[in-house]
């Protein structure tokens, strides 16, 4: 059996192996595949695994051989899953083998904002210090998070988790599950972020979630509210973000997704003041990334075992 992974250097870029998956067959491996050349690729191969490489009707239908799409992420968008299902080729995910540091991340985000850890960093091995005339300063205004109010939107485990470090910290969880605006709901989002200092977003995308974070939701926060968004970049309007940073309105935004990635230049992001962006690395530890390829190499196992939609992460029909 051929196993091809198409885009495996995200997830290993030479310091993990990809051992798991040679017990399930003869394992190509490619760092980065263009659109043009993954036919040619998948060619023969009864198992793709795929990380942000698509595959569509015009790619399944050139693929006869194709039974299996892992999809090395928790997101599978790039999968056109009404299509595998009328091939009956089979999609699954690794849904939770990132939670801890994508927590790790969303507190790190918020922790940047709140202390300016980075800016005062650089500026002590510019000189800063030595030169201070104080024993201590500060170039922008710090901020205590204990009794401060954090929406979290989407409730899921990453939520959660982030909820439970908050609380450590002294803040107060005002929780949005993922049904944003249920009424019967302790909080609705509208209601959450009326009384919200932070908001971090952890919901999955959907109709509804899609530009959650809009000038009129945005109209409707604090003045010097503080924005996280560690779920997906199309949360958020960039451009309604980044105006509302400039008016002051945002006190800081920090992601580590962005709408269209990798970040084009001329995202409106950019160039907005008080922002922290990092490149999509909340899933990226050595930690995370293994058990990454461990589950998504369990779930071939599953597979081949026919424990279909129960031993492992079937996402289609």
């Amino acid at each position: 059996m051929r196993i091809t992974i198409l885009d495996g250097s995200a997830a290993n870029p030479g310091d993990l192996s990809w051992k798991p998956f040679e017990k399930y067959g003869e394992v190509v491996a490619y760092d980065v595949t263009a659109y043009e050349d993954i036919v040619e690729r998948s060619l023969g191969s009864e198992i793709v695994i795929t990380n942000k490489t698509p595959f569509n009707e015009e790619i399944l239908s050139q693929l006869p051989d194709l039974k299996y799409i892992g999809v090395l992420a928790t997101g599978f968008n790039v999968v056109d899953l009404e299509a595998c299902s009328k091939r009956g080729i089979v999609v699954t995910n690794v849904p939770e083998y990132g939670t801890y540091a994508t927590a790790q991340m969303t507190i790190a985000l918020m922790l940047e904002m709140a202390d300016k850890v980075g800016i005062h960093s650089a500026d002590v091995k510019n000189g800063g210090w030595v030169n201070s005339s104080q024993f201590c300063y500060w170039l922008e205004p710090l901020t205590e998070l204990c009794g401060k109010n954090i929406a979290v939107v989407g409730m899921g485990k990453i939520g959660k988790r982030v909820a439970i470090v908050a609380q450590a910290l002294g803040m107060n969880v005002l929780p949005v599950p993922h049904t944003i605006n249920n009424p019967e709901l302790e909080y609705t989002f509208n209601e959450a972020i009326t009384k919200a200092d932070f908001i971090t977003l952890h919901c999955p995308l959907t109709a509804e979630t899609t530009n959650l974070i809009n000038s009129e939701t945005i109209s409707k926060c604090k003045d010097g509210i503080y924005i996280i968004n560690a779920a997906r970049g199309p949360v958020i309007n960039e451009a309604d973000v980044a105006e509302a940073l400039k008016a002051g309105k945002i006190a800081g935004f920090a992601c580590d997704v962005v709408s269209v990635e990798p970040m084009r230049f001329d995202n409106p992001l950019l160039t907005a003041p008080n922002t922290v962006i990092t490149p999509h690395i909340a899933w990226a530890p050595l930690e995370t990334r293994e058990r990454l390829i461990v589950a998504a190499a369990s779930n071939i196992d599953g597979f081949l075992r026919g424990n279909r939609g129960k031993a492992i992460n079937q996402v289609n029909i």
